[in-house]
Order: C-alpha cells, then sequence, then structure tokens
C-alpha cells in the first residue's frame, strides 16, 4: 500500500512587512491627573469617639455604704453608758494630759449619762508613794469639777503588766463602751498605742495635747 506524501510550502515571496512589527501597536495614553476623583477624607472627631465612652463609664452605679454599717458606727459612738479614764501618770496632782481627759470623760458621761470608772496604774508598790492620797484626792477633786462625786476608783499598781494589757483587761471585764486617753500617756511610753486596739475592746478616744 501506498502512502501520499503531503508538503506544505511556504512561498519566498512573502514580504517581512506583512508581520506586524512592534511599534505598531499603539500605546494606551496614561490616564490624566485632572480625571481623577477627589478622595472624600472625613475629618477625624476624638470628641465622637470619646462620647461612647463617657456614657458607658456612667452607666457604672457608684458604691454606696451600707446603712447597718453606719448605724452600727453611729451607735458605737452615741451610746456610751459605761467609760474609763486610765491614770498612768504619778503626779500627785495630775498632769496637764490628765486632767483634760478627766474633763472629757466628765463631758461625755454627762451627755450620755454615762457612769465614770477611774484606775491607777502604777509599777511602783503602794508603800513606796507617799503622795498617793494627794493623788487620789486630786482625782476626785477634778471629777467633782465636771459634776461627778460619785464613781468607781482602781488601783492597780506594782503589777509587773503592761499598763496597756492592764487598761484592756479591765475595759473587756468591765464591758467599758469608751476608754478615754491623753496622748501624753503614748508620748511617755507608759502606752503603748500599737497595742490598743489588740487588747482594749471598744473605741479608744486618745485626746491631743
Amino acid at each position: 500500500m501506498a502512502f501520499a506524501a503531503h508538503q506544505h510550502i511556504i512561498p519566498l515571496s512573502a514580504e517581512p512587512s506583512a508581520i506586524p512589527k512592534p511599534s505598531s501597536i499603539a500605546a494606551s495614553p496614561a490616564p490624566s491627573t485632572s480625571s481623577l476623583a477627589p478622595l472624600n477624607l472625613r475629618k477625624f472627631d476624638s470628641r465622637r469617639w470619646w462620647k461612647p465612652l463617657r456614657r458607658i463609664g456612667s452607666q457604672f452605679p457608684k458604691a454606696k455604704p451600707q446603712d447597718s454599717e453606719v448605724s452600727s458606727a453611729s451607735d458605737a459612738f452615741s451610746q456610751f453608758k459605761h467609760v474609763l479614764l486610765p491614770i498612768t501618770n504619778s503626779n500627785p496632782y495630775l498632769s496637764e494630759g490628765t486632767r483634760q481627759a478627766a474633763a472629757t470623760i466628765t463631758s461625755l458621761a454627762k451627755k450620755y449619762e454615762a457612769r465614770i470608772t477611774v484606775v491607777v496604774i502604777d509599777d511602783r508598790q503602794e508603800e513606796l508613794l507617799p503622795e498617793l492620797e494627794t493623788q487620789l484626792a486630786s482625782i476626785r477633786w477634778h471629777l467633782s469639777e465636771g459634776g461627778f462625786q460619785e464613781f468607781q476608783l482602781l488601783e492597780r499598781r506594782g503589777e509587773g503588766k503592761k499598763p496597756t494589757a492592764i487598761i484592756g483587761e479591765i475595759a473587756d471585764d468591765m464591758g467599758v463602751d469608751l476608754v478615754v486617753l491623753s496622748m501624753e500617756a503614748i508620748h511617755s511610753k507608759h502606752v503603748d498605742a500599737n497595742l490598743l486596739a489588740e487588747f482594749v475592746p471598744c473605741p479608744v478616744l486618745l485626746l491631743p495635747l
């Protein structure tokens, strides 16, 4: 079986000009800057950004003190029925701070119709205190000046205990509602202010000099 041979003949007469040149391709013109539409830039307003935050923050309720806490604190400082006056100074005529504390405690006892207990605390033995009677007479005189001829008087001498511990012990045993002290007792190191909160179970009124 015979196969016919087919040949494709390209005529040599074809001119190169028939092939398009790259230069003949028209280049598209660049867009004009005048034809670009201007961007719509909005100004940033910080006030609009903060408004939602202020609105959110205003929604949180403010903390208010509980009525029970306020009333209990008010009752603790307005219903004194038994007040305690510790005297830690050995001055037989009473020091300035002790006289101030005596005047304050008689004023409070009058206002709240409270009874007064005075405790004299001294590390020395009683027989070594010739001025003892003078000191007790001074205490009676200053309290009578405040309108109190009747009060309870205790003496704690020569026990070797810290005055702060004795004050706390008496306040606890007798159910005292308030202890009145001059800052003079703190400055003279007779009473330790840091231990008052530990030993004394009731409020303590410290009077400045």
